[in-house]
Protein backbone atom coordinates (compact mmCIF):
# COMPACT_ATOMS: atom_id res chain seq x y z
CA UNK A 1 0.00 0.00 0.00
CA UNK A 2 1.58 3.27 -1.00
CA UNK A 3 -0.06 6.77 -0.48
CA UNK A 4 1.59 10.47 -1.55
CA UNK A 5 1.79 13.01 1.47
CA UNK A 6 0.23 16.53 0.27
CA UNK A 7 2.41 20.07 1.10
CA UNK A 8 0.49 21.19 3.80
CA UNK A 9 3.29 23.95 4.65
CA UNK A 10 5.66 25.78 2.30
CA UNK A 11 7.83 26.72 5.37
CA UNK A 12 11.06 26.07 3.61
CA UNK A 13 12.85 24.96 6.28
CA UNK A 14 16.22 24.02 6.15
CA UNK A 15 16.32 21.39 8.72
CA UNK A 16 12.63 21.13 9.60
CA UNK A 17 12.72 18.53 13.24
CA UNK A 18 10.86 17.33 15.57
CA UNK A 19 7.17 17.52 15.04
CA UNK A 20 4.54 17.08 18.08
CA UNK A 21 0.95 17.88 18.42
CA UNK A 22 -0.52 19.56 21.17
CA UNK A 23 -3.60 18.46 21.72
CA UNK A 24 -5.01 21.39 24.07
CA UNK A 25 -3.90 24.02 21.54
CA UNK A 26 -4.72 21.72 18.50
CA UNK A 27 -1.38 23.21 16.65
CA UNK A 28 1.36 21.12 15.25
CA UNK A 29 5.04 22.74 16.50
CA UNK A 30 7.77 21.73 15.30
CA UNK A 31 11.47 23.24 14.59
CA UNK A 32 13.82 24.52 11.95
CA UNK A 33 17.31 23.45 13.60
CA UNK A 34 19.71 25.13 11.84
CA UNK A 35 17.70 28.58 11.96
CA UNK A 36 17.37 28.12 15.20
CA UNK A 37 13.38 28.63 15.18
CA UNK A 38 10.16 26.71 16.16
CA UNK A 39 6.97 27.11 14.72
CA UNK A 40 3.27 26.15 15.63
CA UNK A 41 0.56 26.00 13.12
CA UNK A 42 -3.00 25.03 12.83
CA UNK A 43 -4.46 22.18 11.12
CA UNK A 44 -5.07 24.21 8.17
CA UNK A 45 -1.64 24.71 7.58
CA UNK A 46 -1.63 28.25 8.96
CA UNK A 47 1.55 29.33 10.97
CA UNK A 48 0.11 30.89 14.05
CA UNK A 49 3.25 31.34 16.16
CA UNK A 50 6.83 31.20 15.87
CA UNK A 51 9.75 31.92 18.00
CA UNK A 52 13.33 32.62 17.59
CA UNK A 53 16.04 31.37 19.61
CA UNK A 54 20.18 32.05 20.03
CA UNK A 55 20.91 28.47 19.74
CA UNK A 56 20.10 25.63 18.05
CA UNK A 57 16.88 23.72 19.21
CA UNK A 58 16.11 20.65 17.93
CA UNK A 59 12.78 19.07 19.88
CA UNK A 60 10.29 19.67 22.42
CA UNK A 61 8.12 18.02 25.19
CA UNK A 62 4.64 19.13 26.79
CA UNK A 63 4.49 20.25 29.91
CA UNK A 64 1.15 21.68 30.12
CA UNK A 65 -1.24 24.04 27.53
CA UNK A 66 1.73 27.03 28.02
CA UNK A 67 4.91 25.69 28.52
CA UNK A 68 7.01 23.36 26.44
CA UNK A 69 10.48 21.64 27.68
CA UNK A 70 13.25 22.22 24.55
CA UNK A 71 15.86 20.32 23.61
CA UNK A 72 18.37 23.11 22.88
CA UNK A 73 22.22 23.24 21.53
CA UNK A 74 23.74 22.45 25.19
CA UNK A 75 20.88 21.37 27.25
CA UNK A 76 16.86 21.61 28.46
CA UNK A 77 15.26 24.47 28.32
CA UNK A 78 11.45 25.52 30.15
CA UNK A 79 9.89 27.40 27.76
CA UNK A 80 6.61 29.83 28.37
CA UNK A 81 4.99 29.99 24.72
CA UNK A 82 2.93 33.16 26.00
CA UNK A 83 5.56 35.44 26.79
CA UNK A 84 8.84 33.75 26.06
CA UNK A 85 10.56 33.57 28.66
CA UNK A 86 13.23 30.73 29.25
CA UNK A 87 14.17 28.93 32.30
CA UNK A 88 17.26 26.36 32.24
CA UNK A 89 16.42 22.70 33.82
CA UNK A 90 19.67 21.36 32.86
CA UNK A 91 22.99 21.51 30.88
CA UNK A 92 23.57 18.46 28.55
CA UNK A 93 27.18 18.53 27.13
CA UNK A 94 27.39 22.00 28.08
CA UNK A 95 30.94 21.53 27.89
CA UNK A 96 31.31 19.99 24.54
CA UNK A 97 30.79 22.93 22.01
CA UNK A 98 31.41 21.17 18.96
CA UNK A 99 28.07 19.15 19.99
CA UNK A 100 23.96 20.12 19.70
CA UNK A 101 20.76 17.85 20.65
CA UNK A 102 19.31 16.29 18.11
CA UNK A 103 16.32 13.56 17.31
CA UNK A 104 14.29 13.13 21.14
CA UNK A 105 11.01 12.02 22.74
CA UNK A 106 9.15 11.48 25.69
CA UNK A 107 8.48 7.83 27.13
CA UNK A 108 5.13 6.74 28.20
CA UNK A 109 6.52 7.15 31.63
CA UNK A 110 7.27 11.26 31.14
CA UNK A 111 10.89 10.35 30.78
CA UNK A 112 12.43 12.39 27.86
CA UNK A 113 15.01 11.00 25.93
CA UNK A 114 17.37 13.18 24.52
CA UNK A 115 20.07 12.54 21.56
CA UNK A 116 22.87 14.67 21.31
CA UNK A 117 25.56 14.59 18.15
CA UNK A 118 28.51 16.57 16.79
CA UNK A 119 27.50 19.49 15.09
CA UNK A 120 29.48 18.90 11.46
CA UNK A 121 28.39 15.32 11.63
CA UNK A 122 30.73 12.27 11.07
CA UNK A 123 32.19 11.41 14.63
CA UNK A 124 30.52 9.16 16.98
CA UNK A 125 30.95 11.61 19.47
CA UNK A 126 27.26 12.17 19.86
CA UNK A 127 24.93 10.56 23.20
CA UNK A 128 21.19 9.94 24.07
CA UNK A 129 19.71 10.58 27.54
CA UNK A 130 17.55 10.07 29.73
CA UNK A 131 15.85 12.82 31.78
CA UNK A 132 12.68 12.37 34.23
CA UNK A 133 11.99 14.26 37.02
CA UNK A 134 15.49 15.94 37.57
CA UNK A 135 17.51 13.20 36.96
CA UNK A 136 19.79 13.14 34.12
CA UNK A 137 21.13 9.94 32.84
CA UNK A 138 23.51 8.75 30.20
CA UNK A 139 21.83 5.47 28.24
CA UNK A 140 23.80 5.38 25.37
CA UNK A 141 27.28 6.53 23.90
CA UNK A 142 29.34 6.71 20.62
CA UNK A 143 27.01 7.89 18.17
CA UNK A 144 27.00 9.63 15.04
CA UNK A 145 23.43 10.84 14.58
CA UNK A 146 20.90 9.90 17.09
CA UNK A 147 17.28 9.10 15.48
CA UNK A 148 14.37 6.95 15.47
CA UNK A 149 13.58 7.37 19.46
CA UNK A 150 10.15 6.64 19.97
CA UNK A 151 8.32 4.15 22.10
CA UNK A 152 5.32 1.25 22.12
CA UNK A 153 2.08 2.40 23.66
CA UNK A 154 2.56 0.12 26.72
CA UNK A 155 6.36 1.78 27.12
CA UNK A 156 7.92 -1.83 27.17
CA UNK A 157 9.72 -1.16 24.07
CA UNK A 158 12.41 1.73 23.34
CA UNK A 159 13.29 2.33 19.32
CA UNK A 160 16.35 4.00 18.35
CA UNK A 161 18.87 4.41 15.13
CA UNK A 162 22.20 5.75 14.49
CA UNK A 163 21.38 7.11 11.19
CA UNK A 164 24.36 5.87 8.92
CA UNK A 165 24.12 2.49 10.49
CA UNK A 166 20.69 2.10 8.70
CA UNK A 167 19.85 -0.29 11.01
CA UNK A 168 16.90 0.77 13.53
CA UNK A 169 17.06 -1.39 17.11
CA UNK A 170 14.62 -1.73 19.78
CA UNK A 171 15.37 -2.68 23.53
CA UNK A 172 13.22 -3.41 26.29
CA UNK A 173 12.04 -0.71 28.83
CA UNK A 174 10.63 -0.22 32.39
CA UNK A 175 7.46 1.23 31.73
CA UNK A 176 7.52 3.17 34.97
CA UNK A 177 10.76 4.63 34.39
CA UNK A 178 11.62 4.33 30.69
CA UNK A 179 14.81 3.16 31.27
CA UNK A 180 16.26 0.86 29.42
CA UNK A 181 16.57 -2.75 30.68
CA UNK A 182 18.70 -5.78 28.71
CA UNK A 183 20.53 -4.99 25.13
CA UNK A 184 19.59 -3.12 22.48
CA UNK A 185 18.99 -5.88 18.89
CA UNK A 186 18.17 -5.21 15.29
CA UNK A 187 15.04 -4.20 14.60
CA UNK A 188 14.57 -3.73 10.99
CA UNK A 189 17.81 -3.38 8.73
CA UNK A 190 16.96 -1.05 5.87
CA UNK A 191 20.61 -0.99 4.16
CA UNK A 192 18.61 -2.05 0.93
CA UNK A 193 15.59 0.82 1.47
CA UNK A 194 15.24 3.35 0.17
CA UNK A 195 17.25 6.33 2.15
CA UNK A 196 18.66 6.23 5.71
CA UNK A 197 16.26 6.21 8.77
CA UNK A 198 15.76 9.62 10.44
CA UNK A 199 12.89 10.22 13.03
CA UNK A 200 10.28 8.22 13.86
CA UNK A 201 6.96 7.47 15.91
CA UNK A 202 4.60 4.48 16.85
CA UNK A 203 1.04 4.70 16.46
CA UNK A 204 -1.39 2.86 18.74
CA UNK A 205 -1.47 -0.09 17.13
CA UNK A 206 2.40 -0.67 17.98
CA UNK A 207 3.51 -0.16 14.51
CA UNK A 208 6.47 2.39 13.94
CA UNK A 209 6.53 5.09 11.26
CA UNK A 210 10.44 5.96 10.13
CA UNK A 211 11.00 8.83 7.55
CA UNK A 212 13.76 7.96 5.39
CA UNK A 213 16.41 10.76 4.71
CA UNK A 214 17.57 10.65 0.83
CA UNK A 215 14.59 8.20 0.13
CA UNK A 216 11.68 10.25 -0.38
CA UNK A 217 9.03 8.83 1.99
CA UNK A 218 8.06 7.38 5.37
CA UNK A 219 8.13 3.70 5.69
CA UNK A 220 5.68 2.00 8.18
CA UNK A 221 6.85 -1.09 9.72
CA UNK A 222 5.02 -3.73 11.47
CA UNK A 223 5.98 -4.74 14.98
CA UNK A 224 8.22 -7.84 13.83
CA UNK A 225 10.35 -5.03 11.45
CA UNK A 226 8.52 -5.85 8.28
CA UNK A 227 7.19 -3.32 6.22
CA UNK A 228 3.73 -2.46 6.31
CA UNK A 229 3.31 0.42 3.78
CA UNK A 230 5.14 3.39 2.59
CA UNK A 231 3.89 7.05 2.44
CA UNK A 232 5.65 8.82 -0.73
CA UNK A 233 6.54 12.34 0.32
CA UNK A 234 7.65 14.36 -2.85
CA UNK A 235 11.15 15.60 -1.75
CA UNK A 236 14.08 13.81 -0.78
CA UNK A 237 15.33 14.71 2.96
CA UNK A 238 12.34 13.46 4.96
CA UNK A 239 13.12 14.39 8.63
CA UNK A 240 10.32 13.20 10.87
CA UNK A 241 6.60 11.95 11.05
CA UNK A 242 4.22 13.21 13.93
CA UNK A 243 0.04 12.23 14.47
CA UNK A 244 -2.16 14.85 15.24
CA UNK A 245 -5.33 16.58 14.18
CA UNK A 246 -8.68 16.05 16.44
CA UNK A 247 -8.24 12.47 16.07
CA UNK A 248 -4.76 11.62 15.97
CA UNK A 249 -5.28 10.25 12.34
CA UNK A 250 -3.56 12.95 10.24
CA UNK A 251 0.27 11.95 9.73
CA UNK A 252 2.66 15.20 9.80
CA UNK A 253 5.92 14.96 8.18
CA UNK A 254 8.99 17.70 8.19
CA UNK A 255 11.14 18.05 5.66
CA UNK A 256 14.50 19.73 4.79
CA UNK A 257 16.77 21.57 1.83
CA UNK A 258 19.83 21.29 3.52
CA UNK A 259 22.67 20.59 1.15
CA UNK A 260 20.81 20.30 -1.96
CA UNK A 261 22.25 21.53 -4.74
CA UNK A 262 20.67 24.51 -6.85
CA UNK A 263 19.69 21.73 -9.44
CA UNK A 264 18.21 19.28 -6.59
CA UNK A 265 16.55 22.89 -5.54
CA UNK A 266 14.91 23.60 -8.91
CA UNK A 267 13.69 20.05 -8.83
CA UNK A 268 12.22 20.26 -5.32
CA UNK A 269 10.94 23.65 -4.90
CA UNK A 270 9.15 22.86 -1.43
CA UNK A 271 11.94 21.09 0.27
CA UNK A 272 11.83 22.26 3.60
CA UNK A 273 7.91 21.97 4.10
CA UNK A 274 5.71 20.28 6.51
CA UNK A 275 3.27 17.45 4.46
CA UNK A 276 0.29 16.13 5.46
CA UNK A 277 -1.62 12.72 4.83
CA UNK A 278 -5.29 11.16 6.27
CA UNK A 279 -4.49 7.46 7.81
CA UNK A 280 -6.69 4.70 8.63
CA UNK A 281 -5.18 4.76 12.26
CA UNK A 282 -4.47 6.39 15.23
CA UNK A 283 -1.34 8.00 17.01
CA UNK A 284 -0.59 7.81 20.49
CA UNK A 285 -1.09 11.53 22.73
CA UNK A 286 2.14 13.49 23.36
CA UNK A 287 2.88 12.36 27.08
CA UNK A 288 3.76 15.02 29.08
CA UNK A 289 7.18 15.48 30.49
CA UNK A 290 7.81 14.61 33.86
CA UNK A 291 10.26 17.37 35.65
Amino acid sequence: MSETARLLIDSKCELGEGPIWHAERQQLFWFDINEQSLFAANTAGKIEESWLFNEAVTAAAIIDRDRVAIASENGLIEFDLRVGGMNRLEDIERDVPANRSNDSRVHPSGAFWIGTMVKDEGPKNGAVYHYRAGQLTRIIENVAIPNATCFSPDGRIAYFTDTPTKKILKCLTDPETGLPQGEWEVFADVADGRGHPDGAVVDSEGYLWNAKWGGSCVVRHAPDGSIDRIVEVPVSQVTCPAFGGKDLKTLFITTAAKGLSPEQLAAEKVAGGVFAIEVDVAGQPETPIKL
